[in-house]
C-alpha cells in the first residue's frame, strides 16, 4: 500500500482491496454477466446507496459502476478455510531458532541464505548454520555492532557510554538472538537479521534473492521487498539498486527505460483566423439530401465553429469551394490549416483552394490528438442535430 493509502479508514480499505480486485482481473469481468463480490466488511453492502460520500468515494463509485456485480456479505467466522490457507503454521518469522543439522547429499545448497531465517522447512536447515556462523564471526569484525553487542551481553553504563549518541537512542531497536544481532523497528516489526559492513556477506544474500533461480531476477523493489524481510543492514536499499542495475541478466532480457520523445505542440496561435483546424466528420443521421457528414472549420485562437454538411464521397474541389465560402470569404486566407485527416486528399483541397485565392499557406499535418478542436466542435453537438 502507499503511505497515504495506509492512513484511509478502514471502510476506505476495504474498498480499496475491492476495487484492487476488480483493476487486477479487469479483463475478466468487463462485459460479463453479473458476479459475485463475497466481503466480510458488512458496511460494504450499503456503501454503493449512501447518500454521505467523500470524493474519493465517489471517484471510486464511478469505477464500480463500469462492472456489473452483486455484493454479498459472508461473516470472517465463516471463512475459516480461507484464514487457514493464508498461513503457515512452520513459518514464523518473528522467531529464529536452532534446527537439528540433518544430513543432505546436495551439496550445492550449503550456501542457501534464505535458510536464515529458521522453520521454514527443517529437511534443508542444514545449510543454515554455516551462514549463521559467518554472520556471527563478521559482527567481530565490524566495530560498530560489537560494541551493540557487548551492550546486548553486559547492559551496564561503561559499555552504555562506548555507544555513539545515536546508536543510544535506537538501542532499543537491537536485541539478540543467541548469537545473531536482530533489529526491529517497534515492537510491531518483524525482527530481522543484522548484517554487518561486509562486503561479500551482503554480496552472497543478494545473489541468493535476485541471481539465484528461486530470485528469478526480480527489480530492485521486489528484491529489496524479499531481502528486507528477514535482514537488514544500512542503506539496503542504493546497496540493491547498485546491484540490479549492474547485473547482466537483467540489462540483458530487460527493456531499457528510454525516455520518451518529448511533446511537440503546435505553436500558440496569436490573432483570429490567423490558424485553422480542419476535420471531417461522417457516420451522422443521413439529412434530407442525403448527406451524412459534416466538414468543421475550427479557429484555434478563438474556437469559433464553422459547420457545412457534405456527402459521404465528397469531393476536393467540393470541400475548397467550402473553404473559400466558410473561411476565405469572411476572414481571409489563414497561415496554417491543421488536419488530421488523409494527407493526400486535403492537399488536393488546399490546392484547389489556393489556386483559386491565389496565394500560399502552410499546411500541418498530424495526429488525432493535434487536431481535437475540430473533433471536439463536432463530438460536443448533438448527433443527429448536426445532420
Amino acid at each position: 500500500m502507499k503511505p497515504a493509502e495506509k492512513n484511509y479508514p478502514v471502510h476506505d480499505k476495504e474498498l480499496l482491496a475491492m476495487r484492487y480486485a476488480l483493476i487486477k482481473f479487469r479483463v475478466y469481468l468487463l462485459g460479463e454477466q453479473t458476479f459475485v463480490v463475497y466481503t466480510d466488511h458488512a458496511s460494504l453492502r450499503t456503501a454503493m446507496k449512501s447518500p454521505h460520500l467523500s470524493q474519493r468515494m465517489a471517484r471510486w463509485l464511478s469505477f464500480f459502476a463500469e462492472y456489473n456485480f452483486v455484493l454479498h456479505y459472508k461473516p470472517g467466522k465463516n471463512k475459516i478455510l480461507a484464514d487457514a490457507l493464508s498461513r503457515r503454521p512452520d513459518y514464523d518469522p518473528r522467531r529464529l531458532t536452532h534446527h537439528q543439522d540433518i544430513p543432505d547429499d546436495d551439496d550445492d545448497d550449503d550456501d542457501c541464505a534464505t535458510c536464515v531465517t529458521l522453520g521454514i522447512n527443517a529437511t534443508v536447515s542444514s545449510p543454515v548454520l554455516p551462514l549463521r556462523q559467518q554472520i556471527a564471526d563478521a559482527y567481530e569484525e565490524d566495530a560498530f555492532y560489537a560494541a551493540i553487542i557487548r551492550y546486548l551481553r553486559n547492559p551496564t553504563a561503561d559499555t552504555l557510554a562506548k555507544l555513539t549518541r545515536p546508536t543510544r537512542d535506537a538501542i532499543t531497536r537491537y536485541d539478540r538472538d543467541g548469537d545473531l544481532l536482530t533489529y526491529a523497528i517497534d515492537t510491531l516489526d518483524t525482527p530481522r537479521v543484522v548484517i554487518p559492513a561486509d562486503d561479500d556477506l551482503r554480496a552472497r544474500l543478494v545473489h541468493e534473492y535476485h541471481d539465484a533461480p528461486a530470485g528469478g531476477h526480480l527489480g530492485r523493489e521486489k528484491t529489496f521487498a524479499a531481502l528486507s524481510r528477514d535482514f537488514f543492514w544500512p542503506r539496503m536499499y542504493k546497496w540493491i539498486r547498485k546491484w540490479v542495475r549492474s547485473c547482466e541478466i537483467c540489462q540483458r532480457v530487460k527493456p531499457a527505460e528510454y525516455k520518451q520523445a518529448p511533446l511537440r505542440p503546435l505553436p500558440i496561435a496569436t490573432s483570429a483566423w490567423r490558424s485553422v483546424s480542419m476535420d471531417f466528420i461522417f457516420g451522422l443521421p443521413r439529412d434530407a439530401e442525403g448527406r451524412t457528414g459534416v466538414l468543421v472549420f475550427v479557429d484555434r485562437f478563438s474556437k469559433m465553429v464553422n459547420l457545412a454538411p457534405v456527402a459521404a464521397d465528397v469531393t476536393a474541389d467540393e470541400s475548397a469551394e467550402l473553404f473559400l465560402d466558410l473561411v476565405f470569404r469572411h476572414h481571409g486566407l489563414p497561415e496554417s490549416i491543421v488536419s488530421d485527416r488523409d494527407p493526400p486528399f486535403h492537399i488536393r483541397v488546399l490546392d484547389a483552394a489556393v489556386c483559386a485565392a491565389g496565394h500560399l499557406l502552410a499546411y500541418v499535418h498530424g495526429g488525432p490528438s493535434r487536431d481535437g478542436w475540430a473533433n471536439e466542435a463536432c463530438e460536443s453537438r448533438p448527433r443527429g442535430r448536426i445532420a
